[in-house]
């Protein structure tokens, strides 16, 4: 079979002026109550997903059970390493284990190429697209990560990842580690979710409105859109510790994996090039406390995230070349975010080390020296 194959050339540049997310997801749930959750108020459906959501119409919930699901999240993929993050400062890496894909991939999707054999050690499959065909053998769209799997059947459960680190707040709390932050915290819903709903459309989906935009006009829409959401954010940051308060909270989770890919990727490979993060002052400091904030650096990748952009997007990188830079050293220097009051944890504790075998490859980070 040729390598041209299955070609990503065309999957992400379309044609179309502007990129358009698809956010059609598999809408099941993992739930410990299933009769609360049908009387949830509101969809799941969405962008964002809803705390305080029920079932989508046709969706099925699944019971919470330890051991039996499967997080299959690359490393490389923000919106994976979110789900990566949620699961580690919850304390659930004893009640869903995890799969981690290798960076690259063609149109078929994730590849298990970083495991002996080439396949996942639990699920026994090559792709996770294998896992996708077991419970809708014609599935029309993309197969897309985090995804968490059945290890009992080896479908896929859900890709529906805005709901996803939600409900790993909310129906696993019986699973949860002694002291884990209270990532949704019931007093700040009302005004976390527009948060965490600009954070999404103008910063976490804008950086790929410009990577992806298919004329000059769009990506400039694009650009001013970002800048404007990002100029907000550095504004906000100034005089608040992190973005709902002094704690962590699933918003900052949102934020971060946007922010630790900004100087690596999107400042130049997505032309969102106005200026990088480090010249931000506020945000540059805010994105350097939580990577050195357990759960959050402990969990990043550089090399798999270069990898991945870089590589896999043949639409605007067709030669494949992958930068050396930038330089890491920094994201290690002290933040001075103490001097803002607060804590990232309140009077919860940080999760313990890396579970072994969880751990980022020696090189690829500041935080795992070679």
């Amino acid at each position: 079979m040729a390598e041209t194959d299955y070609s990503t050339r065309g999957a992400y540049v379309t044609g179309g002026a502007d990129f358009t997310r698809d956010t059609n997801y598999i809408e099941d749930r993992i739930v410990e109550d299933p009769d609360r959750v049908r009387s949830g108020r509101g969809p799941t459906g969405g962008s964002i997903g809803n705390p305080r959501g029920g079932l989508s119409e046709g969706a099925q919930a699944w019971p919470v059970e330890a051991g039996r699901y499967r997080l299959v999240a690359a490393r490389a993929c923000p919106w994976a390493n979110r789900a990566i993050i949620v699961r580690r400062l919850l304390g659930l890496e004893d009640a869903i284990s995890l799969g981690t894909p290798g960076p690259t991939h063609d149109a078929r999707s994730w590849t298990f190429d970083l495991d002996a054999g080439g396949r996942d050690p639990v699920l026994g499959t090559e792709r996770l697209q294998e896992n996708y065909f077991v419970r809708f053998p014609d599935y029309p769209r993309g197969i897309t990560v985090p995804a968490l799997v059945d290890t009992e059947t080896g479908g896929v459960v859900t890709n529906d990842y805005p709901q996803m680190t939600l409900d790993f707040s909310t129906e696993w709390g019986r699973f949860h580690r002694d002291g884990a932050p209270d990532l949704l915290p019931a007093g700040l819903l009302d005004e976390m979710q527009p948060v965490i709903k600009r954070v999404f459309t103008e910063v976490n989906n804008g950086v790929y409105r410009c990577g992806f935009a298919g004329s000059q006009e769009a990506y400039e829409d694009a650009y001013e859109r970002l800048w404007t959401a990002m100029d907000w954010l550095e504004e906000r940051l100034t005089t608040r510790r992190f973005l709902m308060g002094p704690t962590i909270t699933e918003a900052d989770v949102r934020l971060f994996t946007t922010l630790v890919r900004f100087d690596p990727v999107y400042h130049g490979h997505f032309k969102c090039n106005r200026n990088k993060l480090t010249e931000m002052p506020a945000l540059w400091a805010y994105a350097r406390e939580l990577f050195q904030t357990p759960g959050f650096g402990d969990t990043v990748d550089f090399e798999q995230i270069k990898a991945h952009y870089y590589v896999v997007h043949e639409d605007i990188n067709p030669t494949k070349i992958v930068p050396v830079g930038p330089d890491l050293a920094n994201w290690l220097e002290p933040h001075g975010r103490e001097a803002l009051g607060g804590s990232p944890f309140g009077d919860g504790t940080p999760p313990g080390p890396v579970r072994p075998g969880e751990e980022v490859q020696p090189g690829h980070s500041p935080l795992y020296p070679a």
